[in-house]
């Protein structure tokens, strides 16, 4: 969340549209009284940003800002499937002019009423340049996004044209071209609503932000938790049977684990590695094992000097291939995760196995002899950024470990604090090398794992990555007739990432976590979220 919500950048180590969220049976068989008005509490980390929904692509933020506000459409925890919110209906008969048609009664927190306009002008401001949101390209696809958000240079507007209001339930959305699955993008954070004060303190809101969602904001103890509440006049399809989920942040993942054993947090992000091997013995049946549509890859920074040259592709192809995945997974992870041989998670639709080819199959002599090819690492050594709050050092270790006993370059860890500090690090391109990037589905289809990305200037491409093929290809995947035929086009572009490897895919994840006995009814869905709605806290 992104990023999610999580694009979302995702915090832990650790499918298709019809995926199965799978939970495990409550405490005492979920005969236990539950009360609606007790809040429960969820392992987190500090957001990178101010709680803007334009601005949050890290599951930090994301998170929170899923459950303060509500889009037009979200997903249904149980299979993944769009399901309307806000939105009465979205018509269109060409993929490039959307009808959208509001449900009246929607307010937000502070009493106002939801409104074409207060999707319309909160549309237009997270993309605009000049208010230098993190989610701006995701209003990409929008007519006159150019023009309130230009590569280079001042907006020449404050709105796109592609928007108009109608009236007070009606607006349209007109795209530069059509894309077939927009609905699908819909359902991400970056499209919520905003009120009408909003616009007059925008730095203000983001601290004490005011949305329309199942959960309104109580507080936020910096580095410590956000508190919310339930939204007594909620609207959406999902009320909460609960008061309310405070999200607690932690330094570590084993942390958090021994505070879910002492219930002192209800429920988890993920089980640290250390905690794979026991973690069900440990829960019984409080223990969760299901499908998560995410994947965990290294990332380059291609746009400094000593990885831009054509031919470092090569190196990033032989360190690649200097990793033991099936060791790493079997014994690290306790196989609790998959070896990845593609950029897209195993489950989402329009996955394909292999995509990645020999570059993700363990080869320690041609690892070495592409390294050779491309003039060699620089300087010989390699560094990998993380987040220590979330349980990667043993991987982290092992992956550098394979390298340097595979190739003989030198590898090393370098931890940062906490999932903030990592992430601001990378957005501030202020790493060298590596750094790790766990990715988790924000709608259920291969080109979120793609274009959202590794597209030329795609909000979540840390990377620098900038390939006209894939470009290409990318936009042509948006144009086709059907929601299948951009899944195809996609699996297209993502075959040309092998030849310039801006990302080393290393396995797709699995939601390994867990609740307290405080409560019941905890089932994860397939975007790595439990269905926050329906926990119930016990009476």
């Amino acid at each position: 969340m992104p990023a999610a919500t999580r694009a979302r950048w995702v915090l832990v180590g650790a499918t298709s549209v019809a995926l199965v969220a799978s939970g495990c049976s409550s405490d005492g068989g979920g005969s236990s009284s539950s009360d609606s008005n007790k809040t429960f509490s969820y392992q987190s980390s500090e957001p990178q940003n101010p709680l803007q929904p334009a601005n949050a692509n890290e599951t930090g933020g994301g998170r929170i800002i899923q459950n303060l506000f509500k889009g037009l459409v979200d997903y249904d925890p149980s299979n993944a499937k769009l399901r309307m919110q806000a939105a009465e209906s979205i018509d269109t008969s060409d993929s490039q002019t959307f009808n959208v048609t509001l449900k009246s009664g929607w307010t937000f927190h502070d009493g106002t009423p939801v409104t074409s306009s207060s999707f319309v002008d909160a549309w237009n401001w997270g993309a605009t340049s000049t208010n230098n949101q993190i989610n701006s390209s995701w209003f990409a696809d929008i007519e006159g996004y150019k023009d309130v958000h230009p590569e280079s240079g001042q907006p020449t507007a404050t709105k796109m044209s592609g928007l108009t209001v109608v009236d007070d339930t009606h607006f349209t959305i007109k795209l530069s071209g059509k894309v077939s699955y927009f609905e699908y993008k819909l359902g991400y954070i970056a499209f919520s609503p905003l009120p009408a004060g909003f616009f007059n303190d925008p730095a203000g809101y983001g601290q004490k932000p005011v949305g329309n969602g199942p959960y309104q904001f109580v507080s936020w103890d910096h580095n410590q938790q956000v508190v919310t509440k339930t939204f007594a006049n909620y609207q959406g399809v999902d009320k909460p049977k609960n008061g309310g989920v405070v999200f607690k942040m932690y330094s570590t993942a084993e942390a958090a684990y021994a505070d879910l054993q002492s219930n002192n947090l209800d429920v988890m992000d993920q089980v640290p590695p250390s905690a794979l091997a026991t973690y069900k013995n440990d829960l019984g049946d409080r223990a969760i094992d299901s499908p998560q549509g995410a994947i965990q890859n290294l990332g380059f920074t291609l746009y400094q000097s000593d990885w831009a040259p054509p031919e470092k592709a090569l190196v990033r192809q032989g360190i690649s291939m200097a990793i033991d995945r099936d060791t790493i997974t079997k014994t690290v992870l306790q196989g609790s995760r998959a070896p990845a041989s593609a950029w897209v998670a195993d489950g989402v639709e329009g996955y394909k196995s292999g995509q990645c080819g020999d570059f993700c199959t363990f080869n320690p002599d041609k690892a070495k002899q592409l390294i050779a090819q491309g003039g060699g690492v620089p300087n010989n050594k390699l560094t990998i950024t993380y987040n220590a709050d979330g349980g990667h050092k043993e991987w982290v270790d092992a992956v550098c470990n394979s390298i340097r006993q595979s190739t003989g370059v030198e590898c090393v860890g370098d931890p940062k604090p906490d999932f903030k500090t990592a992430r601001a690090a990378i957005t501030g391109h202020q790493i060298d090398g590596m750094f790790r990037t766990g990715w988790v589905q924000d709608y259920p289809l291969n080109a979120n794992f793609l274009a959202d990305v590794y597209r030329t200037g795609a909000a979540s491409n840390d990377f620098g990555y900038s390939n006209p093929q894939f470009d290409q290809l990318a936009t042509q995947a948006d144009q086709a007739d059907s929601v299948q035929g951009s899944v195809t086009g996609y699996q297209q572009a993502e075959a040309v990432l092998g030849s310039g490897m801006p990302a080393i895919p290393l396995w797709y994840y699995r939601t390994n976590s867990g609740y307290s006995t405080n409560v019941q009814n905890v089932a994860f869905d397939s975007f790595g979220n439990p269905a926050w709605t329906q926990v119930e806290v016990k009476g």
